[in-house]
């Protein structure tokens, strides 16, 4: 165990000082104008936040013991890992609601407000649980094996927007403008107050974050119980894989043997989890085991590339599972949800 406990009052308050005056500076200085993310922004702010993380995993390290700071990096990577599949679902997402390529920046990052709120509860209330009933690690562990299985087996759900129930619900009760407008989520038209449809893509992507969670936060309770690791970990490494979704977006496609290697490592974790009274695997032998996984899927992916056509399908079409007959443009949805579904559709606009 590690010399001190990582996470006392004031080191959560200058965590939360950290982020959001990061998130700020990025949101309110850099990107104050409306434009599209290049590669090599996105690849500055994506070594900026990794520069940020590592840096204060060295903090830990250097301040709460070589233990606590192997936690946190465990816990980072494998977060980082399970995040990658995020960036699938934001180019489905954005894609679908054609969201334009100058407020993409903006939905991701306000996106990260709602993640420190609905990942701190979800950890807050599984360090209680699983302190109170220490059962539920092995419930926890025998569910990432059942992941893990799924991921090997291409059993994940398919993404369909359009029957998202954020989003039939949203439509029905949320008045929404025809058209985006500009960065703002609210707008005036015809004298009444609206949601943008930028707002809608915030609250699919919000409810995107949470089904994710599920998943990952699990995995890093069976890295360490402490609540301030799991939780900083996780918000940096989402920070870091969202700064390079931009350049990420296009080249996913390339890492084929991925989700195999992050399905690897959730059978791994979920294994640990419940076999930990018998056999306690050393949280460097984790490390250097998730490391092993990940960057033997990434070479085998470089190896032995999809073939040129499917990149190709992939690319210019990442929502090919979304029904085709389902208009992208917002207005031209609400028409088409109002002849189909009058019971879940939004009025129609007014003319």
């Amino acid at each position: 165990m590690s010399p001190t406990v990582a996470g006392s009052p004031l080191q959560w308050g200058a965590f939360f000082a950290l982020i959001v005056g990061m998130l700020a500076l990025d949101l309110g200085v850099f990107n104050r104008r409306e434009h599209r993310i290049g590669l090599r922004e996105a690849l500055f702010w994506s070594v900026v936040w990794t520069a940020v993380g590592l840096g204060f995993n060295l903090w830990i390290d250097i301040h709460h013991g070589r233990q606590a700071g192997l936690e946190f990096l465990t816990g980072y990577v494998i977060e980082r890992a399970l995040s990658f599949d995020n960036i699938f679902v934001f180019v489905v997402l954005f894609n679908y609601f054609a969201v334009p390529a100058e407020q993409q920046h903006r939905v991701l990052y306000w996106g990260i407000l709602g993640a420190l709120v609905s990942r701190g509860l979800f950890i807050a209330l599984g360090t209680v649980l699983i302190s109170r009933f220490e059962w539920l690690i092995l419930v926890l562990g025998a569910f990432l094996v059942y992941t893990g299985f799924r991921i090997f087996r291409d059993e994940e759900p398919e993404v369909r927007p359009e029957k998202n129930l954020v989003v039939r619900g949203f439509q029905r009760f949320v008045p929404l403008t025809a058209n985006y407008e500009g960065k703002r989520f609210f707008a005036r038209e015809d004298g009444r107050l609206k949601a943008t449809p930028l707002l809608l893509v915030l609250a699919v992507i919000e409810c995107t974050d949470v089904v994710f969670a599920v998943d990952s936060i699990p995995a890093v309770f069976g890295v360490t119980r402490n609540a301030f690791i799991i939780f900083t970990s996780n918000i940096f490494a989402i920070l870091g894989l969202r700064a390079l979704y931009f350049l990420l977006a296009a080249l996913m496609v390339k890492f084929r043997y991925l989700a195999y290697g992050i399905g690897l490592v959730l059978v791994f974790v979920g294994g640990k989890m419940l076999g930990h009274r018998w056999l306690a695997i050393p949280t460097a032998a984790s490390l250097a085991v998730v490391l092993g996984v990940l960057a033997l899927a990434i070479l085998a992916s470089l190896l032995r590339p999809a073939p040129p056509a499917e990149e190709v399908e992939i690319l210019q079409d990442p929502a090919a599972n979304v029904d085709a007959d389902f208009p992208s443009s917002p207005a031209a949805r609400e028409l088409a949800e109002a002849e189909e579904d009058s019971a879940f559709a939004p009025p129609p606009p007014e003319q």
